[in-house]
């Protein structure tokens, strides 16, 4: 792993537990072992260094926002979507925990509105997907309820499950939301 790696995922942690506001370049530095400048050397600034932290897992989103939307949500879509989704959820819990939490407050921040504007294209699919105020409500609430679970299982102190335990239940919850009785559910072993 790289340097910048490494600083990144120090950053990340250190910004998803204390906060973007109260995490120091200086205490990132000293996690990390090493000098302020040798953080400032691959990183210019402590925005700069929340870009590096958010953009892999924004790519990602916006790749499945553009996959889905090429897709549709249709019932027929909706397994595979959802599968996605959770994947997405497990494997950039930090992240989502950090948009989840703090992206209100660092709105003006580029990166963050870069977050928040795929938060409201997601949003956008599901309203267009969705046939009435209640179904519109069913994708919220699965959805968005599964990203803030995952996000606050931190602050609630939810003992963490086995990971193939803890995606078979999204999904399970998940899809008794948003798939009809008969439909087909999404798959419960991993994809990784």
């Amino acid at each position: 792993m790289s340097r910048s790696d490494d600083l990144r995922l120090i950053a990340l942690d250190e910004f998803a537990s204390a906060g973007y506001a109260a995490t120091s370049l200086q205490r990132i530095a000293d996690l990390a072992g090493s000098s302020k400048a040798s953080v400032l050397y691959h990183y210019d600034s402590k925005e700069r260094l929340l870009e590096a932290v958010l953009a892999p897992a924004l790519d990602d989103l916006d790749a499945l926002i553009d996959t889905t939307a090429a897709r549709g949500l249709e019932l027929e879509h909706r397994p595979a979507f959802l599968e996605a989704f959770v994947d997405y959820l497990l494997q950039h819990r930090q992240v989502v925990h950090l948009v989840i939490n703090q992206g209100s407050t660092l709105e003006d921040v580029p990166v963050m509105q870069r977050a928040l504007g795929l938060m409201r294209r997601l949003a956008e699919l599901f309203d267009l997907a969705a046939s009435s105020p209640v179904e519109k409500l069913r994708y919220g609430i699965a959805l968005g309820g599964a990203a803030y679970c995952l996000a606050a299982a931190r602050q609630l102190a939810v003992e963490e499950e086995d990971p193939v335990v803890l995606r078979a239940a999204l999904l399970a919850v998940i899809g008794e939301l948003l798939l009809p009785s008969g439909a087909p559910a999404p798959t419960t072993t991993t994809t990784h």
